[in-house]
C-alpha cells in the first residue's frame, strides 16, 4: 500500500492481467491497472457480507486528489447504511427515453389512440423527443430539460405544445411503470404557448364558387366522383376528415350514419337530403364496402389532401385547409340563428367550450332579427331612420 498520487499512479506497470493498488490514507480507496493500460481509481467497501466496488473515473479524466474526494464520499454513503454501487448499477440499466418512448407507444399509444392521433405521437417522438433527449436517462430527465425542448421549437407553437402534452403523458407513465418517483413529472409548469385559433370559413360567394369547381371537375373527369362527393359530405355534413374517407356502406341507415368509433366515441350523424343525393348518385363497384371507393378492391382514398389542393386551386382559395369545411358547416349553422348546443351535438364535440368558438356568430341572426323589428315598430313611431346622424361610440 502507498499513496496514490499523480507520480505513484503513473509508474505503476502494465502487467498481463489487472491489478488494484490500495491507497495507504482512505481504506477502500484505490486503483486498478488494466491490461489495456487503462488505469480507473475505485472506492470498495463490504455490503450484506459482499464486496462491492464502484468505479470512481479513469486516471488522466480525474487527479488523484479529485478522486481521493469521490472515494471519502462514497465511503460516507456506505457509513449512512446506503449502497452506492448497486445505486450506479441500476442507474446503468435505467432506460434511456428512447426506450421509454417504445414502450409508451407500444403499450399506450396503439392500445388506446386512433390511427390518426398515433401518427401524430409517432412524428413528435421520431421529430422532436428522440433528438432532443432520446439518449438521456429517464430518471435523470428534470424540468430544465423539458424547458429547453419546449423552447427549441417556440417558432412552432402548436407543434412544441403537443409534443409538451405527448411527454406529459409519457413520464405519468413512466412512475405509474416504477421508472421514475411518483410526483416526478418534469413537465409540470412547463408553461404552454399561446396558439392562434383559425376560424377560417368560406362565404356565400367562396361556397358557390367551389360547388361550380366540384362540379367541373366531376364533368371532365380531373377528378374521381368519389374525390368529389367526399368534399361535398364533408360540407354537408359538419363531418371530420377521417369520418367521411373511411365511412362505410354498412353504416348508412334510415337515422343517419351510425358510426361506431369517432375522436368521441360511437355517434349518429344526421343525413340531410342533399347528402344523401349524394350518396345515391355514387357507383359501388365490386361491393367495395366503403362509400369512397379507392383504386384497389376493398379499399378507400386513403390521400385527399392532394386532391384538395388542386380543387382549392382551381377555385381560388389558397391557404384554405380541408378542416375549414368543417368550420364553415358550423358557422352556417350559429349564423343561421342554431343554438350553439345544438350546433356542438351536430359536430360530436365532447365539450361546450369547444363549440363556443363559433358564439360570436351567434350575433348575426340576433342583430338582423332586432333591426326587422325595429324597422316595423319605427313604422308606428314615424321614425325615418335615413339622414339619421351617426352616433359617436365613446
Amino acid at each position: 500500500m502507498t499513496k496514490l498520487t499523480k507520480r505513484s499512479v503513473e509508474a505503476l506497470k502494465i502487467e498481463a492481467k489487472d491489478y488494484f493498488i490500495w491507497d495507504s490514507q482512505i481504506g477502500g480507496f484505490g486503483v486498478r491497472v488494466m491490461p489495456s493500460g487503462a488505469k480507473t481509481y475505485q472506492a470498495q467497501y463490504r455490503n450484506g457480507g459482499r464486496t462491492r466496488r464502484v468505479s470512481l473515473r479513469r486516471h488522466g479524466n480525474i487527479t488523484a486528489e479529485e478522486a481521493r474526494k469521490l472515494a471519502r464520499e462514497v465511503m460516507g454513503l456506505v457509513a449512512k447504511g446506503e449502497n452506492p454501487a448497486e445505486g450506479i448499477s441500476q442507474h446503468r440499466q435505467a432506460p434511456t427515453v428512447a426506450v421509454l418512448c417504445e414502450r409508451f407507444f407500444k403499450a399506450h399509444v396503439l392500445e388506446n389512440c386512433k390511427p390518426s392521433t398515433q401518427g401524430e405521437y409517432r412524428r413528435a417522438i421520431e421529430l422532436f423527443i428522440k433528438p432532443s433527449i432520446g439518449a438521456f436517462k429517464t430518471v435523470d430527465i428534470e424540468r430544465k430539460d423539458i424547458a429547453a425542448l419546449h423552447q427549441k421549437h417556440r417558432d412552432k407553437p402548436y407543434q412544441a405544445n403537443r409534443t409538451l402534452g405527448v411527454l406529459s403523458k409519457m413520464f405519468n407513465l413512466a412512475e405509474v411503470w416504477g421508472l421514475r418517483p411518483d410526483g416526478a413529472n418534469p413537465c409540470r409548469h412547463v408553461p404552454k404557448y399561446r396558439e392562434m385559433k383559425r376560424e377560417r370559413f368560406l362565404t356565400g360567394p367562396e361556397l358557390r364558387r367551389l360547388g361550380e369547381t366540384l362540379a367541373s371537375v366531376e364533368a371532365d373527369r380531373s377528378e374521381s366522383r368519389y374525390v368529389v362527393a367526399a368534399f361535398r359530405l364533408l360540407i354537408l355534413t359538419g363531418c371530420r376528415l377521417g369520418e367521411i374517407q373511411t365511412l362505410r356502406w354498412e353504416y348508412i341507415t334510415g337515422n343517419g350514419m351510425e358510426l361506431p368509433d369517432t375522436k368521441t366515441g360511437a355517434r349518429r350523424i344526421p343525413l340531410p337530403q342533399a347528402a344523401r343525393a349524394v350518396l345515391n348518385a355514387l357507383p359501388n363497384p365490386d361491393g367495395n364496402p366503403y362509400v369512397i371507393a379507392g383504386k384497389l378492391p376493398d379499399s378507400h382514398i386513403t390521400d385527399l389532401q392532394h386532391p384538395w389542393r388542386r380543387i382549392r386551386k382551381l377555385t381560388g382559395l389558397d391557404g384554405v385547409r380541408i378542416h375549414d369545411l368543417r368550420h364553415t358547416y358550423a358557422s352556417n349553422a350559429v349564423s343561421g340563428g342554431m343554438p350553439i348546443q345544438m350546433v356542438g351535438k351536430l359536430l360530436g364535440h365532447s365539450q361546450l367550450q369547444t363549440t363556443m368558438r363559433y358564439a360570436h356568430l351567434a350575433d348575426e341572426p340576433v342583430n338582423r332579427a332586432a333591426e326587422e323589428n325595429a324597422n316595423r315598430l319605427s313604422d308606428a313611431l314615424r321614425i325615418r331612420s335615413e339622414g339619421a346622424p351617426r352616433l359617436r361610440v365613446v
